[in-house]
């Protein structure tokens, strides 16, 4: 068998922390992200900072997540975040439809 000197074995042990704690939190994230795209997941607007007014450019209207409403100017709804939403509104799930 090799023997390793202190700084090798720190790196080998460090790697396999890592991995190990990428494995163990690898579910958690995965599990919020599939629960915000359900009826019951949604995600409020406190918890996004949705603001009934865009964010220079980026706003409600061309985001991937929104559903627009009866008119261009009518509240639409959104995928990700529950209640009401301006077409003219943005939050921090602002995603550009890619064209």
């Amino acid at each position: 068998m090799k023997s390793m000197n202190r700084r090798e074995w720190l790196k080998s042990t460090g790697k396999i922390a890592a991995a190990a704690a990428a494995a163990a939190v690898a579910p958690l994230v995965f599990s919020s992200m599939a629960e915000a795209g359900t009826a019951g997941g949604l995600q409020s607007k406190s918890s996004v900072s949705y603001q009934d007014h865009p964010s220079g450019k980026d706003m409600c209207s061309n985001c991937a997540h929104f559903v627009p409403g009866a008119s261009p100017s009518a509240d639409g709804t959104c995928k990700v975040v529950a209640g009401k939403i301006s077409p003219h509104g943005y939050c921090f799930a602002y995603t550009p439809i890619s064209s």
